[in-house]
């Protein structure tokens, strides 16, 4: 039997197997967007019963909530903490009203689950009230952007952890082509020897910059408005409440969370999100074009470089036998496409905000979340589908090598700009290496040039005596 359930708005029939009530249930009608209902980020579930556990038990301490509705709230907090009821969280993550509907789905579960627990009927609010206990000193306008901002410290520590990961696969393999020598190129044109562990190694040092990046914007994130309720004068609030109820959370989350020492500043500034969204395009944008990197590598196998090989994960065509396409650095330049574009959203969103609070904040939460949440796992498989089995062509790399002219540039401080240009235009016309062009003019030895142009002396700044021409 439904049960009947009245707001403002009027009184609905709520299906009586489920813990949410009025507010959620208008919110499934009025917001089919997206499809992705907010249980598809149980981080930010969590994040809500973090904070409604710390207000109930800040509130019972100011002698505002009485021991009964307190033992509901709690017990239904530390059920949904553990993972239960993820189902009952079901309004869309895109929604008007600022993030109300996810505070109400949260209250109105929490107060439910605690009536249950209490041995109480659903909907028997006299006891637990959505707004009047589990939302006591509190404002949507508080809540959420507190909830959204503990659980993007969360998913910034498992993307900075994916990161890591990714770094030490490139480390290890810059490590085991060290002694591969190879041509560097710009602007896809010869330039000078390299080899290929520091090609590699330089995406390791890459990754590694960003993920002090991350760490910089994570430090803004943790800074919250809790207690500020409506507008961030603390309106309906103890004005002990905002201290105690922080500290409650720094206790349940273990994150090192900061009051906003000004509560109206914090209730309207998006400038943290914005922030991390920055970092998370500087992400991306290196993370697509190591990506670029790695198909230009493996290019061939025939009539490319093929100086790598990438791990074979799939094959890649419908039409061609035999051909295997770099699928893993495929679907990570994708991932960066998509993030990009997530930056331009969360950019207006954050822009769009008036006077006392921006109500953009829910596809400000869904565009980070997704780029969060993406943007780790295509570290982690970049890192296990494809960096951890590449594999080397060191013949190939060395050939390269031996037959480039802009190995002509190493010779610039011993002959001169001039002889050195004139040398390597002719090696472009005779089809003959740079090497025998420099011994049939006689400008060096061949002890000279073996030494001049071996791939160890190549790599690296090298002292060049006063008197070499």
């Amino acid at each position: 039997m439904p049960r009947n359930e009245h707001d403002c708005i009027g009184t609905i029939e709520v299906p009586d197997d489920v813990l949410y009530g009025v507010q959620t249930y208008r919110a499934l009608q009025n917001f089919r967007i997206s499809r992705i209902p907010i249980s598809h980020y149980p981080m930010l579930i969590r994040s809500l019963a973090f904070i409604k556990k710390a207000a109930a038990l800040t509130n019972h301490d100011l002698g505002l909530l009485d021991e009964l509705p307190l033992k509901g709230i709690v017990a239904a907090c530390d059920e949904i903490l553990a993972g239960k009821h993820l189902e009952q969280f079901v309004v869309d993550a895109i929604q008007g009203g600022a993030g109300t509907s996810t505070n109400m789905n949260a209250n109105e579960v929490i107060a439910n689950r605690g009536l249950e627990i209490l041995g109480k009927c659903k909907g028997d609010y006299d006891t637990i009230h959505p707004n009047t206990h589990v939302n006591m000193s509190q404002s949507t306008n508080d809540v959420y952007p507190t909830a959204i901002r503990i659980a993007l410290i969360f998913k910034i520590r498992d993307l900075m952890k994916a990161m890591k990961y990714l770094k030490a696969a490139f480390a290890a393999k810059g490590e085991e082509f060290a002694d591969i020598i190879k041509m560097g190129r710009t602007q896809l044109q010869d330039a000078v020897p390299m080899t290929l562990g520091q090609e590699f190694s330089s995406y390791s040092v890459m990754i590694g910059e960003d993920i002090q990046r991350l760490r910089e914007a994570q430090s803004l994130v943790r800074e919250i408005n809790l207690g500020g309720t409506a507008i961030g004068t603390g309106l309906n609030a103890h004005p002990d409440y905002a201290h105690k109820a922080v500290d409650y959370l720094i206790q349940m989350t273990g994150l090192p969370l900061v009051m906003a020492p000004n509560l109206v500043e914090a209730t309207q500034d998006t400038g943290a999100y914005v922030q991390l969204s920055g970092v998370l395009k500087r992400v991306a944008v290196k993370l697509s074009k190591i990506c670029n990197d790695l198909r230009l590598l493996s290019s061939g196998p025939r009539c490319g470089l093929n100086e790598i090989n990438l791990p074979g994960m799939a094959p890649g065509s419908s039409i061609m036998p035999g051909k295997v396409n770099p699928i893993i650095p495929e679907v990570v330049n994708q991932i960066a496409f998509q993030v990009i574009g997530s930056d331009v959203t969360v950019s207006m969103a954050c822009e769009a905000g008036q006077l006392e609070l921006n109500v953009m904040e829910p596809v400000v939460a869904f565009n980070l979340f997704n780029s969060l949440d993406m943007l780790r796992r295509g570290c982690m498989t970049l890192a296990d589908k494809c960096v951890r089995g590449i594999t080397a062509n060191p013949d190939v790399c060395r050939s390269m090598v031996e037959k480039s002219i802009g190995v002509v540039t190493a010779l610039n401080p011993y002959i001169g700009y001039e002889k050195a240009t004139q040398i390597a235009h002719e090696a472009m016309s005779s089809n003959k290496t740079v090497y025998d062009i420099v011994l049939e003019k006689g400008y060096l030895t061949k002890q000279q040039l073996d030494d001049i142009l071996s791939p160890a002396n190549m790599i690296a700044p090298r002292h060049i005596p006063n008197n070499a021409r």
